[in-house]
């Protein structure tokens, strides 16, 4: 719309054209914006929801001779699906941030419900 000579909405004026892959504002909302407080509060529940998870392992699951906290998936699924039906996004996610361990790029209920999964 930047180029649209046709186009009259003056918000369009005042941003820059593009930015480039060694900027830092590459690929994120412009600061202040509603996009960026979406962002935020998504990133924010997401966290919740990796710690809801977490504690639903340590209830349900067993203490190890190491120390960690062991669920299979199954059981774990069977448990939280209950609460949230994106069990597996959260846990690749709590993976990410190195709070769970499993094997497996993915999980998939029924076939990996011996998948045993630690809490770190």
């Amino acid at each position: 719309q930047r180029k649209n000579p046709f186009s009259s909405d003056d918000r369009l004026a005042s941003k820059p054209a593009h930015t480039h892959r060694g900027d830092p504002t590459y690929g994120r909302p412009p600061e202040g914006s509603r996009t960026e407080q979406r962002g935020r509060d998504a990133h924010s529940h997401v966290g919740r929801e990796v710690e809801e998870l977490c504690l639903i392992i340590r209830r349900t699951g067993e203490v190890g001779e190491d120390g960690h906290v062991r669920v299979t998936f199954g059981q774990l699924f069977e448990t939280y699906v209950t609460i949230s039906n994106k069990v597996v996004g959260i846990l690749l996610r709590a993976r990410k941030h190195g709070l769970v361990h499993f094997e497996g790029e993915m999980l998939w209920q029924g076939k990996d419900d011996d998948v045993v999964i630690t809490l770190l």
